[in-house]
Parts: C-alpha cells; sequence; structure tokens
C-alpha cells in the first residue's frame, strides 16, 4: 500500500500510517487504504488491532486534508466524506482498536482516535481541535464523537481555543488510558494488546458493541437536529471558511472578519 504499512503476529494486528511528507494527514488515499486493512484483518482473524503511526512520528496524524476540502457552499463532512467512512469502519470493526498515539494528534485525527476503543500516549502526545482555526464548521456526529470521550467543558474550551491538550493533562482527565513513557510506548501496547488476543474474541466483539450503542444512546428532536445543520450551513457558506482554507494552503495565519 502506498500510505500504510499493516501487519498480523498472534492475532494482533497493526496498521502503520505511513505518509510522514504529508503528516498522515487524512486524505482519501490514506483512509480507503485503512478501511480496506480494517477489513483484511478482520477477515484474518485478528482479535485486536493497533493504530499507530511510524516509531519517533513528531505528528501521529495533521487530521484532514484541507486540500480536499470543498468550495463554499457545500458541506465539507458529510456522511459520506472519508473521514466518516473511516470512523465507521473503526467503530463497527468487531476487534477492538488500540491507538498507539506518538507525537500530536490535529483536527479530525482527534475524532478518529477518540473513537478507537483504547488510547495510549506519552507526554510528548498532544489533542488539538483546529476548526475554529480554519474556519470551518464540525458536524453533528462529530461534535457527539468528542462529548463522549471529552465531556462538555473540556470540548467547549478544545474547540473555541485550538490550543493543545497535553499528555499529562490527557491522562488526567481520562481522554488517555494509558501515559507510556516515549521509550516503552511501543512495549507497552503490545503487551495490552497480547492480554486481549488471550480473551474471548466473541466475547469482546459483543461487548464492544454493547458499549457503542450505549454510549451513542442520545436523543435529540427532529427541530434540535435541523438547528445544528442550519448552524454549520452559515459557516460553509461564510467568508472565514474561504480565508481559513486559503490561508491554510498559503502557510499563513487567517485573517478572520467573522462574515
Amino acid at each position: 500500500m502506498e500510505f500504510i504499512t499493516v501487519a498480523l503476529s498472534e492475532f494482533i494486528g497493526t496498521i502503520t500510517l505511513n505518509h510522514d511528507r504529508k503528516r498522515n494527514a487524512l486524505g482519501r488515499g490514506l483512509i480507503h487504504e485503512v478501511i480496506k486493512a480494517l477489513n483484511d484483518l478482520v477477515d484474518q482473524q485478528a482479535r485486536v488491532i493497533v493504530l499507530r503511526a511510524n516509531k519517533g512520528a513528531k505528528v501521529w496524524s495533521a487530521g484532514h486534508n484541507v486540500s480536499e476540502f470543498p468550495q463554499p457552499g457545500r458541506d465539507p463532512l458529510t456522511y459520506d466524506d472519508p473521514l466518516e467512512q473511516v470512523i465507521r469502519a473503526l467503530q463497527r470493526c468487531p476487534a477492538p482498536v488500540i491507538a498507539m498515539l506518538e507525537g500530536g494528534v490535529w483536527g479530525g485525527a482527534c475524532e478518529l482516535a477518540f473513537v478507537c476503543d483504547i488510547l495510549i500516549g506519552t507526554e510528548a502526545t498532544s489533542f488539538t481541535l483546529t476548526p475554529a482555526r480554519l474556519g470551518i464548521p464540525y458536524n453533528l456526529t462529530g461534535i457527539l464523537h468528542v462529548l463522549n470521550k471529552l465531556g462538555m467543558s473540556l470540548a467547549r474550551e478544545m474547540f473555541c481555543t485550538a490550543q493543545p491538550v497535553t499528555g499529562e493533562r490527557a491522562a488526567r482527565l481520562g481522554i488517555l488510558n494509558h501515559l507510556a513513557p516515549v521509550a516503552e510506548l511501543e512495549d507497552f501496547t503490545y503487551t495490552l494488546a497480547g492480554h486481549i488476543a488471550q480473551n474471548s474474541p466473541i466475547s469482546v466483539s459483543v461487548i464492544k458493541e454493547q458499549l457503542q450503542i450505549l454510549g451513542n444512546a442520545l436523543p435529540l428532536s427532529p427541530e434540535a437536529f435541523e438547528r445544528i445543520q442550519a448552524l454549520r450551513r452559515l459557516v460553509y457558506n461564510s467568508k472565514d471558511y474561504q480565508e481559513g482554507q486559503k490561508a491554510f494552503l498559503e502557510k499563513r495565519q487567517p485573517v478572520f472578519k467573522g462574515e
């Protein structure tokens, strides 16, 4: 594969993001390879899957590939968007997925990590939600994924400030299941994966799906849903939406006017 590598050993599958030149940005090519790898590993009887970057990575993933966002007037995160497809694939994967997080986790990559079943990081790990920095809206399912992981107070802070949350703080707040020393991250992760692989795969798979269903059991009225969609359209029809993408591609600070 062009953007990832895949391995399987003793029922433990590994998907390694391998597009360092683009900081593992979640472009269509990389995402489609991850989805295929998840399906292939399940077919090969993987009982647990580790999703990681190359060893020593400064950035686990830079998030959504901004150059692939649509032009103004179109929703940048529709149901069929590749990022939404891979998130659903992770959720529906019967094998638990461990996110081994070395380096920064930015933008849509936060959501990708948050829907994994277990998160393991280091003091060098950080999480940054970047929509406000780029002038883009976020979709309803994405916000719910973030809320399920962070809770309302921290979600508000991260979305509004677009500032990073350190690995130490993330572990203290329960975002990370474990905080491991950088030199021990790999051994720690695969030891934990080994414990999962020794358990009943059907029991683990059923428990994962039960927790998924219960975690998403949040009522939302039709009126509230439509209001949220209207708020999102306000952003992706705006001049700020155009400015955010243009500034990112030109590698400069955006000048937002609230229009």
